[in-house]
């Protein structure tokens, strides 16, 4: 069973809890009983090693709860509100974060098509600390296609270029950003990644009609295979 929350909240996401341990440590919580902190924490430590930009984590032995390095400064969606950070720079980050990931060798599979994908990685899940852009939320990991990941990071972009809302023109900016360049996105990693979104409890009606405008969008900006 989860334990008490250790200090005071400091954020709240769709599906989680962050909360205060203390300086250096925050402990995310997942609502709902979700989740798989071990299994989150394992991809976490296994991209450190190689060098990725992500905090550090400490076992907890639950499912729930993940303890982690506590981050300063503000996500990259902040930054671009702010205007410190250029849409379009970010769409760039974006795309060597994933660049980068992909590079690196899976945990488990031995096959070299196989990566660590994050599948949620979008201006909100990546903070730029002092010491460069660091990735979080690693809740949706798991290991395949490449594509699949770009998929996922496009039509989270694609969908909020869509919205209609004050974000639309930055995420339309930063997901032409992000496919500026070749990438391994391909038209059955799309599919894929479109029926995962329209599947997830998270997904307002609203947001879920939004879909087949936006994959119009991605087509319309990015090169697919």
């Amino acid at each position: 069973m989860p334990t008490t929350p250790p200090g005071r909240l400091l954020g709240s996401g769709r599906r989680a809890d962050v909360y205060e341990i203390d300086e250096g440590w925050v402990l995310r919580r997942e609502r709902e009983g979700g989740g798989d902190a071990a299994a989150e924490g394992a991809v976490m430590e296994h991209v450190r090693a190689f060098g990725y930009p992500v905090p550090r984590v400490r076992p907890t032995g639950s499912r729930t709860d993940l303890v982690m390095e506590r981050l300063s400064g503000p996500t990259m969606l902040q930054a671009c509100l702010a205007g410190t950070l250029d849409v379009t720079e970010a769409g760039s980050i974006l795309a060597r974060l994933l660049r980068d990931l992909h590079a690196l060798p899976a945990l488990r599979s031995a096959d070299q098509a196989v990566r660590v994908l994050h599948l949620d990685l979008h201006p909100e899940n990546v903070m730029l600390t002092p010491e460069g852009p660091r990735v979080i939320d690693w809740s949706d990991t798991e290991e395949g296609d490449p594509g699949l990941d770009w998929a996922a990071s496009a039509v989270i972009l694609a969908q909020a270029a869509v919205s209609g809302d004050a974000l639309a023109a930055p995420a339309r900016a930063m997901l032409a950003a992000l496919l500026a360049d070749p990438s391994p996105l391909t038209r059955p990693a799309l599919t894929e990644a479109l029926r995962r979104r329209a599947a997830s409890p998270t997904m307002t009606r609203g947001e879920v009609e939004l879909l087949d405008t936006a994959e119009e969008l991605i087509l319309s900006v990015g090169q697919t295979g």
